[in-house]
Parts: C-alpha cells; sequence; structure tokens
C-alpha cells in the first residue's frame, strides 16, 4: 500500500527533458558551496554532488555560475571553466553522481559587473553601463564591439569544455550577471543596438545562445536560468519578463527555463532572492507560473522551497515541471529517499538560518546551520548503521544536556546503535535554542529542536528531564561512554556597576518593561538583536551598542539586512563603536557611561533597564567532577580531530570515556556545537569503549 501510495506522489513521477529521463520532479539548482580548489570541482566538491544523487533526486545543477571569462573572477568560491584544464575534473564529477543515477549540469555564466575588479587577474569588470553594484562595489567598463565578440566565444567554449566533461546540459545565467544586466532597462542605458528596445537589450543574451548552439550542436540540453520579476522600480516588471521568456522560446535554441525573482544587487536584493528565516517562504511560484502559462518551455524554479507540501503542491496545479530544493538538500541531501521510502516524517527541514548562503558571501565555504556533515562528506557520513565490528548492544553512553549538542550525540550514538541516556536539567530540550526561537523572525529555529527531539524518540533514546545529575549519579549508571553537553553559563560584563545589568537570557526569558532600554552587544550575531527585536515588540524603546563597527558585525548580508530592517522599523537605535565604562544608578535610572573605543571619549546616557551579550562562560564543572574516573581524562587529540579522527589519549584504568561537546568547550555557535557532537560520536571507535569497573 505504501508503495502504491508513493507511486502516485506527483514530486516522485519522472520528467522527460528531450532525450533525457529525470526519475522524479527535484532537483539542487546551481550555487556556488565555494568547495573548489584552482577553480575546479575537486573532491569535496564531486562528494558534495554526490551526496545528494545517492540520496535520491533527479538533476543536480552543479557550478553555480561558473565563470567563462577572465574578466569574470570569482567572487564567491566559483568554478572556473575559462580553460581546458577544469575537463578532467569535470569528468570524474559528472561519472560520480551519474553512477547514483542522478542527472547533472552546470550553469555558465559571465558576471558582468556582479564581481570585483581587485581579484583575479584585476581586469576591469564589464557592463553594459557604467552603473555601480552595491553588493560588488566595482564601477564598471562600458562593454565595446571586440567585447560582445570575445564574450560569446568564451560562453561557446566552456559550453564544449562542459559536454566534453560529461554533462547532460548546461544552464546560461541570464539573472542579474551579464546577459541580465543587458536585458533589464534599470543597468542598461546605452543608445546603440545593444540598448534601449526589449529586441536590443536581448541582442547579447541571443548572439551566446547562438554561439553556444553552434559550438555543442542541436541535440546538448541548453536552458537559461532568467528572472521572472526582478521586483524593483525601473526594472523587469513581470509583464516584460514573460515577454523575454517568449523571445528565449521563439528563438529555437533553449530546452528550459529556471525561473526565480528579484534583483540581488544590494544586501536586501539578495535577501529577498534567497530569503533568510522571518520572511515569506516560496514567494515567487506564482511568479515561475506565469512564464509557464506564457511558454510551451519546460519550466524549473530555484526559490527558496524548503518543505516537500509546498513543493507537491508546486507540480501538482503545473505551476512548475521541476521544483529546486537547493537549500533544503544542503539540510538534508537524503530528503528524497525518505519520501520514497515513507519517511518523510523524518526529513531534516530547512529552517532557512541562510548560514550557508551567508558565509559563501562573507568568503567563506558553505555550511549549513544544522547538518554538520554537508560539505564535509570525504570523512562524516549523513547515514548511519549498527558498527559491526563492537558488540553496540552492550554499550552505554550517558548524554548530559538536551541542548543541541547533546541531542545531535545523543542521536548520532543512537544510530550506531548504543543505548543512550540522555539526562536534561530542565523540562524541555533545546537549550539556547528556546531563547532564540522566542522572537517573531527567529522563530524558526524551533525546527531545529523538533527535528532532534523526533530522532531520539524514533531510535528510542531515553530522556530524563529535570535531571540535576551529579557524578556519583553518571558513575553509578555504568556507563562506557560520557557526553558533556552542559552547555555555558552567560559571562559578566566586567564593568563597575555590572550587577545593575542583566544578561539578555533575563530579557528573553522574562521580559523587559517599557521604557529605555539598552542592550550592550559584545558578540556581533543574533543574539542581541532577538533580545532587541523581543524588547521592542514588548513597547520598549531600544538602544543596541556594540564596540564593533556596525551592528551585528558577524551576521552575512542576508541575515543583517532582514534583521536590521526589522530593528529599524521598530525603531531601535544604534551606537557602534563604543563599550559600556560604567553603571551606576540615579534615581529611578540607570547611569551608562558609553565609551567610544576609538577616540576613548565618553557620555552618560540614561536608561530603564541594562542587558548585554558578553558569551558565555563553560558550565563545566561537573566535567571536571568526572574527569578522574575517565579513561582519557577528558582529552580529546586536536591535532587528530582537525583530521577527522577521534584518539583519546590518557589513563586506561579509568571507567569511561569522557568527551565534551559546545559550549562547555567554549563559547561557539549552533553549528559548532552540532560539528563537535557529529565527528565526535560519529568517529570515536566503539570497539575501543570497553568497560573496566571500579573495585
Amino acid at each position: 500500500m505504501a508503495d502504491l501510495q508513493h507511486s502516485k506522489d506527483p514530486l516522485l513521477a519522472p520528467f522527460v527533458l528531450r532525450s533525457l529521463v529525470l526519475r522524479n520532479r527535484i532537483m539542487s539548482t546551481a550555487h556556488a558551496p565555494s568547495y573548489v580548489e584552482n577553480g575546479w570541482p575537486t573532491e569535496r566538491y564531486r562528494l558534495y554532488h554526490e551526496e545528494k544523487a545517492k540520496g535520491g533526486l533527479a538533476l543536480t545543477m552543479i557550478g553555480g555560475s561558473t565563470n567563462v571569462s577572465s574578466d569574470s573572477p570569482s567572487a564567491f568560491g566559483q568554478l572556473y571553466a575559462g580553460n581546458d584544464d577544469i575537463i578532467p575534473w569535470f569528468e570524474q564529477l559528472t561519472a560520480g553522481v551519474k553512477s547514483h543515477g542522478a542527472a547533472v549540469m552546470c550553469q555558465l555564466t559571465h558576471m558582468g559587473r556582479r564581481t570585483a575588479d581587485d581579484v583575479g587577474n584585476w581586469l576591469p569588470v564589464i557592463a553594459p553601463s557604467n552603473i555601480r553594484e552595491r553588493a560588488h562595489r566595482s564601477y564598471p567598463k562600458i562593454m565595446e564591439a571586440s567585447d560582445f565578440a570575445r564574450v560569446a566565444r568564451d560562453f561557446a567554449a566552456a559550453a564544449t569544455r562542459c559536454k566534453v566533461g560529461g554533462f547532460d546540459g548546461i544552464e546560461l545565467l541570464s539573472h542579474s550577471h551579464l546577459l541580465g544586466q543587458f536585458i533589464s532597462p534599470m543597468t542598461n542605458r546605452r543608445e546603440d543596438e545593444y540598448g534601449g528596445s526589449l529586441e536590443n537589450r536581448l541582442r547579447l543574451a541571443i548572439q551566446v545562445l547562438g554561439a553556444v548552439r553552434e559550438a555543442v550542436g542541436s541535440d546538448f540540453i541548453v536552458g537559461m536560468r532568467i528572472t521572472g520579476d526582478e521586483l524593483k522600480d525601473g526594472g523587469l516588471t513581470q509583464q516584460d519578463c514573460v515577454e523575454v521568456a517568449q523571445r528565449f522560446h521563439e528563438s529555437g535554441m533553449v530546452d528550459f527555463l529556471n525561473v526565480l525573482a528579484g534583483a540581488p544587487y544590494d544586501d536586501l536584493g539578495l535577501a529577498d532572492w534567497v530569503s533568510p528565516m522571518g520572511m515569506p517562504a516560496a514567494r515567487f511560484l506564482t511568479v515561475a507560473g506565469k512564464i509557464r502559462e506564457a511558454v510551451p518551455l519546460p519550466v524549473f524554479h530555484a526559490g527558496g522551497i524548503a518543505d516537500l507540501a509546498t513543493a507537491r503542491h508546486a507540480i501538482r496545479e503545473g505551476a512548475v515541471d521541476m521544483v529546486g530544493m537547493t537549500r533544503a538538500h544542503i539540510a538534508d541531501p537524503h530528503l528524497v529517499n525518505k519520501l520514497r521510502r515513507g519517511d518523510e516524517s523524518r526529513i531534516r527541514i530547512c529552517v532557512g538560518m541562510n548560514f550557508c548562503v551567508d558565509r559563501v558571501n562573507q568568503g567563506k565555504d558553505a555550511l549549513c546551520g544544522q547538518n554538520a556533515a554537508t560539505g564535509r562528506e570525504r570523512f562524516i557520513p549523513h547515514t548511519f548503521t549498527a558498527d559491526r565490528t563492537a558488540d553496540t548492544s552492550s554499550l552505554r553512553a550517558i548524554v548530559v544536556g538536551g541542548g543541541p549538542g547533546g541531542m545531535e550525540s545523543a542521536r548520532v550514538l543512537a544510530e550506531r546503535g548504543v543505548q543512550v541516556v540522555l539526562f536534561e536539567a530542565s523540562g524541555t530540550m533545546g537549550g539556547q535554542l528556546n531563547l532564540a526561537a522566542r522572537s517573531g523572525s527567529r522563530r524558526q529555529m524551533q525546527g531545529v529542536i523538533d527535528w532532534l527531539a523526533s530522532e531520539l524518540d524514533h531510535l528510542g533514546v531515553e530522556v530524563r528531564f529535570n535531571s540535576l545529575v551529579e557524578a556519583s549519579e553518571i558513575v553509578a549508571e555504568q556507563p562506557n561512554l560520557v557526553v558533556m553537553a552542559t552547555g555555558g553559563l552567560p559571562r559578566s560584563l566586567d564593568v563597575p556597576g555590572e550587577g545593575l545589568a542583566s544578561p539578555i537570557w533575563t530579557l528573553l526569558s522574562e521580559g523587559a518593561q517599557p521604557g529605555r532600554v539598552l542592550i550592550f552587544d559584545d558578540r556581533g550575531s543574533h543574539h542581541a538583536a532577538v533580545a532587541a527585536e523581543a524588547a521592542a515588540e514588548r513597547g520598549a524603546r531600544v538602544t543596541v551598542v556594540t564596540p564593533d563597527r556596525t551592528a551585528f558585525h558577524d551576521l552575512g548580508p542576508t541575515n543583517y539586512a532582514v534583521s536590521m530592517r526589522h530593528l529599524y522599523r521598530l525603531g531601535v537605535d544604534f551606537i557602534t563603536d563604543s563599550e559600556i565604562a560604567a553603571i551606576s544608578r540615579e534615581g529611578n535610572q540607570l547611569s551608562v557611561c558609553i565609551r567610544n573605543v576609538l577616540s576613548g571619549k565618553e557620555k552618560h546616557l540614561q536608561y530603564d533597564q541594562v542587558f548585554y551579550e558578553a558569551g558565555t562562560d563553560a558550565n563545566d564543572e561537573l566535567y571536571v567532577q568526572l574527569r578522574p574516573y575517565s579513561r582519557n581524562d577528558g582529552v580529546i587529540d586536536v591535532e587528530a580531530l582537525a583530521r577527522g579522527n577521534v584518539v583519546l589519549p590518557g589513563n586506561h584504568d579509568g571507567l569511561f570515556t569522557l568527551v565534551r561537546v559546545g559550549d562547555v568547550v567554549s563559547s561557539r555557535n549552533l553549528h559548532a556545537a552540532l560539528f563537535d557532537a557529529l565527528r565526535i560520536c560519529a568517529r570515536i571507535d566503539l570497539s575501543s569503549l570497553t568497560r573496566i569497573d571500579a573495585p
């Protein structure tokens, strides 16, 4: 019955794209995880895409913004297909993905003004007009006749390399990059044959398509990623974009269209396009649907769909032919297999942290805020089975702490067949995430807790709530392994009068009173932003003070833009480059001495309440008490751990192995806690966890 039920699921129906049979309707659209080496998709890049193919998706589009020309340098860790050196790497990647039954395509682009002129070969960026993009900050050179012919040749040569490299097809990127910059009247102010009318603005894109078709032949699949609506005054309207799609169809050179919306030319534009939590989900399905109604070409959609219910609706209602679930696959690359076998409820759903997107736009590699295995497939698996080399049924693990690090530790150990008991001091799971989820814009963080809790229940992990466990109780449990995940406690403010201020944990758990509220942020991440939102929504007049040069310094562009827009609308004020020097009471108010960290100049301001975020101190008292009982003195070889191995030096006469994860080690973020838990509990040698009982 389950097989019959799932055979009727529209998401699992195959789709035929010319001669290519796609096994279902779910794809991962092109993006740049920044796993490249020398512009090549080497092992890490290949394994990342292979994992999604193993997980059952139909098509993975690699090479988000694969550059074709030397004056289109990488802005966020992209591939470079401007010479033949990439072909052997293409061949390895395509063979690997296809070996798992998925199709694979590559996206090609020239970025135009959407890159920097002070990287790569220090060539000027090029564009239709001299209009600077705020996100990448370069003033472009206006393209000349020689540039048009060269760019078309470069696209054609790169397309040929993709065909030789074994791809099933390619996608040319128009949206927001060079080809799209010509199409949009917002960025094209030319008065020659490449500007003015839509026909003229489309001239370069048609010229490039013609060169590509001539190079790869009529049988090779060629698609276009296009804009469905720029959502900007002076930009392409929805009707304009429908006409663009019709023109591409009429050219006879395009096999599919991949539709999205927005104009990511600044931080808020990027957030509109690749939305973090706090933004509406699947906002542009109707935009894609309008184009599908207007042209007979297959329509794909790259629009931030995270859940299968929405994806299923998109296919069933005919809005699109293939659904892009890119960040959803970063969170869970096996989501299609889970759907196919009837485990849809066990899919780890992307909650929209945008940790992946923002890291790439900060010059880092893409990592998932809730799945630490993504991008680390070489040494950490996404799935586990009971370890056959050890008698796991006799192994017993104690996990202390029900925050994300403790929950992930318990999950992985249970997946490996270990009996797990988790002690949680409070009556709920989730730790600090419960505080983060209390703000309206970050409430989706609850999804991280919910998935981990559901997995623990499914795996039969015994959870003991309201348990302030002591060392003697843990010893009495006779464990083979003890995982300390007791987290941290707020660090003190360490200024005169600090007792008059409270950590933001107090604000989030108890609320703020109406009046003037100061929040001092010495961390620069979401923590103080969530607190400021919570206080302002309760009617407080909030000022955020930070020693950094900007508020929430560590947030990437999408989260920063959305958070700041919301806080500005709530009337929150900001004082940057400043710290609290002292606090004193003056009548019913608190006088706060605020010192500029650059000039040293001080000023005194009055507030009703003062809160602060200064990280945490390790809550490690129990860990210290347990160390003498452990075989390894609580030590893990750091160098080995950095290489992906767990080596436990120490005293072999101890009772159990003792490890720590998350903030009980040091004050870090959610991903760090999950990564600690995953790499230790996934790689620890279970056969070494024999117990030597006390006499």
